[in-house]
């Protein structure tokens, strides 16, 4: 749906200062997005529902979608103790995911190339 380059209005709140945020597309990709629970490596509080982690950032990646309940290997680094956490697959959705540079709307730094947001969690 959303091109890069494209301007949008970030309409979930993944972390402070993101809802409400102008952004820009910078990146667009065809996959499964997974909403996943996990205990950090690094021993901080466990994380649970994070959204979203795709099917090439699972180290069983090379197998089929996943479905909730299935425990995997997560490969992503969006956050600190996430790589080599064993995750819980929560909900499961095929689908557009965009990666997106913003401005957080309390000030902070521009954020470029945020992973991941779904079409529905974007507006124009």
């Amino acid at each position: 749906m959303y091109k890069v380059g494209e301007s949008v209005i970030l309409q979930h709140g993944h972390m402070p200062g993101m809802e409400g945020a102008e952004a820009t597309v910078s990146g667009v990709f065809a996959t499964t997005a997974y909403e996943v629970s996990f205990n950090p490596t690094n021993g901080g509080e466990r994380e649970e529902n994070h959204r979203w982690v795709i099917h090439e950032e699972i180290s069983e990646s090379t197998k089929g979608a996943f479905q909730p309940g299935e425990e995997v290997t997560l490969e992503a680094n969006h956050m600190e103790g996430m790589e080599g956490a064993t995750a819980i697959i929560d909900d499961a959705v095929t689908t557009n995911v965009y990666m997106v540079d913003y401005q957080p709307t309390d000030g902070g730094a521009v954020v470029r190339n945020h992973k991941w947001f779904v079409e529905e969690e974007l507006a124009q």
